[in-house]
């Protein structure tokens, strides 16, 4: 059982995947309060495992909590989608989705397209995107996936090709 007191080597860490952990949340939740909540949950469940992590020299911290925060997100996008709730993105939603940052190439409306066309994608797609987004390499994917990189390769695909096919404009089809 933790501590009451996170030890400064978990804060330390949190703080610097803080940013991972958000993304999760954004990808999972569309409502910012839902996400504030995920992203709660979520370090809670790493404070809860910390003491359980053991250091490997052929694997990152990064992988590690990957695999929490996307099991934790998973979860939790179940147990919600068991009770009533909002479906898609609303106008403001997508709006502050598609805020751009310094480095974002796109336009606001590709970013909210983008966002839309990957909340349409299965809780398993969702996490490839993230994860092909954050550019993990094929083996770390493996790794936080628990599958093969040969899995990897071929499920990246499929899930590229269906997001093709949604960003796709209807009146083209």
């Amino acid at each position: 059982m933790p501590t009451a007191t996170p030890s400064p080597d978990f804060v330390a860490a949190l703080r610097e995947y803080q940013p991972l952990v958000r993304r999760v949340c954004r990808l999972y939740c569309q409502d910012a309060d839902d996400r504030q909540d995920l992203f709660q949950e979520i370090v809670l469940q790493l404070w809860r495992a910390w003491p359980r992590y053991v250091p490997q020299p052929d694997a990152k911290l990064s992988t590690w909590l990957y695999r929490i925060a996307l099991n934790v997100a998973i979860s939790n996008l179940r147990q919600r989608t068991r009770r009533p709730a909002r479906v898609g993105l609303d106008d403001d939603a997508a709006r502050s989705l598609a805020q751009p940052t310094e480095s974002s190439a796109y336009e606001p409306e590709e970013m909210a397209a983008l966002y839309a066309a990957i909340n349409r994608l299965s809780d398993v797609d969702k996490a490839f995107v993230l994860l092909y987004l954050e550019d993990r390499p094929y083996d770390e994917m493996a790794d936080i996936l628990g599958i093969t990189q040969n899995n990897v390769r071929v499920k990246m695909h499929r899930v590229q090709e269906r997001l093709r096919r949604l960003l796709v404009p209807a009146s083209t089809h």
